[in-house]
């Protein structure tokens, strides 16, 4: 009784403590930061908050499953499941070239990730220079993006060396932890079989392969979402402090790999307040208290969308208002039935998995209504689905109330795997309510034929991506890289963070036009074996003739000539031509300056004759 009356006094200071921490965090998110602090306050301090995140989080990973890990034995693995685990991952890699697949998305990541690596802090470069081999980010940003993909990233690059492609090797590595985390849900729901149905549906979806080969956030999302989810149940079978702290980072990273996915929040406080119910007492380890002050950095980058009338990208539809609406739900509900049952050639979906899917939903619904009910005698693993099913509804309700929630845009695709998610977890949650074994085999084979028959096919040709220009511009771009014997070019784009991330000098074409006079300083010093320019020209159908896309015209200072060009789509050329000349009228700003300077003949005026010219050198970088 003593013991019992010691532990609830412990578990009250500590959750007067936690509501300290909460209020703190409230008032430096919300209240006591200007918003232009706040954006150089999430610069500087992003990387850290993120970084004793993870610490935690992996520190109680260790410590709930410490035990488990140490009476794993080769021979008692499941290899089976391990085989169809690997046989799913290597299906979603192997059909699909790796590469930037969602550009505005994914060179941004990347940037933000090159400089947490080089510096430690939040920011994505947007012009850049090598100066004698060693690369320096001139310029940059604090980006909108949640900043947990990006720091995975840069670990990576901390351990392996700075590579653009470890964003790909990343996602690779992450495709397998999906798909592994898939079959143990799919086990606990309604058994092994079910678990390799849960690799099945989702090896077989063209979309999952098309971003596991890319560079975004999206597979740590899903990844992020799984994991939760199943630390969630651990949480509600231990109910004790490892636990819970490992279920509570791994909600608070989540919350930082999509805007969207701190709607998960919801069902892990939910997860939370009942195990506390079910104890009589709050169960908080000390790393949970501080938790709410390492988010702080969420809702001040966030700020930006207030600061930037360009960050929701509504000038990319023209004819909204607002980017979040009801009235937009019937739009987005046609263009998402277009995209889960539209021709393999069109979109990236499954047929499979959208036709179960759509069958398992409504008795889902029916078995997550039941459930709420009769939470207090559910086991731990439906409990735990039945309140994240709140986070997969609320999730689409958003997507389909968002002005750009097309499931079947190009650019919109993705976001609609959150909810083939949701549909693979509803198919295994109704599972059980079929006792027959050979109902789970049936589907089984059902997945494996669309996957061979549809989904193989599909992510073969992937037809579906060839319209997404950027994509294919990038991929070009890249090759024109890769063919330079040099690195140590001067590239004027405005796409400019592609070619930083390469770590090749580049400038924004806006900035190039503006300094014009600093690049040809330049030329004439011959800091850059070349200049080069990106454009992409609009065919006139009639009259064959090209028109600069807005934003790439250098205008007439600039004198080109075109060095490689190629049509990506029917009226679209891309070139890159070389820089040749820079005038002024009739004035040549690239001719060598006339030799008439007096060499100093002492040490100090040599010095310092060097000293300007440094100075000069560095200012008129471009």
């Amino acid at each position: 009784m003593a013991s019992l009356s010691v532990a609830a006094l412990i578990a009250d200071r500590r959750l007067g403590a936690l509501g300290l921490s909460v209020l703190v965090a409230v008032v430096l998110a919300f209240l006591a930061v200007p918003d232009k602090q706040a954006i150089a306050l999430v610069s500087h301090v992003g990387y850290w908050c993120v970084l004793l995140a993870f610490v935690a989080w992996l520190r109680a990973l260790v410590q709930t499953f410490g035990a488990d890990a140490r009476l794993l034995s080769w021979r008692t693995l499941d290899w089976a499941s391990v085989a169809v685990v690997a046989a799913g991952g290597v299906i979603l890699l192997v059909h699909e070239s790796f590469g930037f697949k969602i550009v505005m998305d994914e060179l941004m990541l990347l940037g933000t990730s090159m400089s947490m690596h080089l510096d430690k802090t939040v920011l994505t470069p947007l012009r850049g220079n090598d100066i004698q081999g060693a690369f320096m980010i001139v310029e940059g940003i604090v980006d909108k993006r949640p900043l947990f993909f990006p720091f995975l990233t840069s670990l990576v690059h901390d351990i392996t060396g700075y590579r653009p492609a470890n964003a790909f090797a990343l996602n690779a590595g992450l495709t397998f932890v999906l798909l592994g985390l898939a079959c143990a849900i799919g086990r606990l729901l309604a058994g092994r079989v079910a678990g390799w149905l849960a690799v099945a549906l989702l090896a077989g979806l063209p979309l999952l392969a098309h971003n596991a080969t890319g560079g975004g956030f999206e597979l740590l999302n899903l990844v992020m979402i799984m994991a939760t989810m199943l630390l969630g149940v651990r949480a509600v079978e231990k109910r004790d402090g490892p636990a819970l702290t490992a279920f509570c980072f791994s909600g608070l990273l989540l919350a930082q790999v999509r805007y969207e996915s701190v709607i998960y929040l919801l069902p892990v406080v939910l997860v939370v307040l009942w195990i506390w119910w079910r104890e009589g007492r709050a169960v908080l380890a000390w790393p949970i208290i501080f938790a709410p002050l390492l988010m702080v950095p969420y809702p001040l980058q966030h700020r930006i969308f207030d600061l930037r009338a360009s960050a929701w990208e509504m000038f990319s539809k023209p004819g909204y208002t607002k980017p979040f609406s009801i009235s937009y739900v019937p739009e987005n509900l046609s263009h998402a039935l277009s995209f889960f049952f539209g021709r393999a050639s069109d979109q990236p979906n499954s047929i499979v998995l959208s036709v179960l899917g759509c069958i398992a939903v409504p008795f889902f619904l029916l078995l997550v209504l039941k459930r709420l009910k009769t939470l207090g005698g559910e086991s731990p693993v439906n409990l735990t689905v039945t309140l994240f099913s709140l986070g997969f509804a609320l999730q689409f309700g958003l997507m389909m109330c968002y002005f750009w929630g097309k499931f079947d845009d190009a650019v919109i695709r993705r976001l609609s795997l959150p909810t083939h998610l949701g549909l693979v977890v509803a198919v295994l949650a109704v599972l059980p309510a079929f006792a027959k074994p050979v109902i789970v085999r049936l589907l089984l084979g059902a997945a494996c034929v669309g996957l061979i028959a549809r989904s193989v096919p599909s992510m073969a040709a992937h037809a579906y991506s060839q319209e997404y220009i950027p994509g294919r511009e990038t991929a070009w771009r890249r090759e024109f890289m890769a063919a330079q014997p040099r690195p140590d070019y001067l590239m004027i784009d405005n796409d400019a963070t592609l070619w930083i991330t390469h770590l090749v000098s580049a400038t924004p074409t806006v900035v190039a036009v503006k300094r014009r006079v600093d690049i040809a300083f330049h030329m004439r010093n011959r800091t850059f074996s070349d200049v080069f320019v990106f454009q992409r020209f609009n065919v006139d159908p009639e009259t064959s003739r090209l028109t600069l896309r807005d934003g790439d015209d250098l205008g007439p200072a600039f004198v080109l000539e075109p060095v490689a060009e190629r049509r990506l789509q029917l009226l679209t050329l891309s070139r890159i031509s070389r820089v040749q000349e820079i005038r002024t009228g009739d004035e040549l700003l690239t001719t060598p300056d006339p030799l008439t300077a007096t060499v100093p003949k002492s040490r100090a005026e040599i010095d310092k004759a060097r000293q300007q010219f440094l100075e000069n050198y560095m200012k008129q970088l471009p």
